[in-house]
């Protein structure tokens, strides 16, 4: 079956002050749309047509050259936006548990995670995504005491196409920001803390360990 757009958990207005509804409106309605259509577009036809995307992902050698950027393009923005939209909640709450002394072992406390993060998203020149991934591990090794790493990739890239679980990301192409921040990544990336899911991300995190 072709792809569709998930459905969201809160309504447009509801990450408010922090991401104001006409931009969740179009990132959501214009932007994933886009990708989505297009993921179905590029994928017609070859051997991974209807297969889950982040299977696509981890397996982009599979498409025909002449598809492949396509297929990473924007079935890249397709998974990365379905992955995005459950990284938000109106309702945020400190990280707990065991992704709690995962990010304190890799990190040192989740005051300075939250610092490094940020280094990585402004740090992404141009449009991109900022990541918090399950570093790589050696193939079939079992991730006794996961590791976590902060990395940044460009354009609609995927962490999953390099062998990395992410847990959290951020959209930082101006798209996602540019109606209520202009050019002010900075404010937006220190809002985005207000509405991070970490129930969400403490789920991935389990299922990683």
């Amino acid at each position: 079956m072709p792809y569709t757009l998930p459905k969201l958990n809160y309504s447009f207005d509801a990450l408010e002050p922090h991401i104001d509804a006409r931009t969740m409106e179009i990132h959501y309605g214009k932007h994933h749309q886009t990708y989505c259509d297009n993921a179905n577009k590029f994928l017609a036809g070859t051997a991974l047509e209807g297969r889950p995307i982040e299977e696509v992902l981890k397996n982009l050698d599979q498409i025909p050259a002449d598809k492949r950027t396509a297929v990473r393009n924007h079935g890249g923005g397709f998974a990365n936006h379905n992955f995005f939209w459950t990284c938000l909640s109106p309702k945020s709450a400190a990280p707990t548990g065991k992704f709690s002394e995962a990010l304190q072992k890799s990190f040192g406390s989740l005051d300075t995670f939250k610092e490094k993060f940020e280094t990585v998203a402004l740090g992404q020149f141009g449009s991109g995504w900022a990541w918090l991934v399950v570093k790589s591990q050696i193939a079939n090794q079992e991730i006794a005491n996961p590791t976590l790493e902060v990395i940044n990739l460009p354009n609609q890239d995927s962490p999953l196409s390099i062998g990395q679980t992410p847990l959290l990301c951020l959209d930082v192409w101006e798209h996602a920001y540019y109606l209520k921040y202009q050019n002010r990544r900075a404010e937006y990336v220190k809002a985005f803390w207000n509405i991070v899911n970490w129930g969400e991300v403490e789920r991935r995190f389990s299922e990683a360990s």
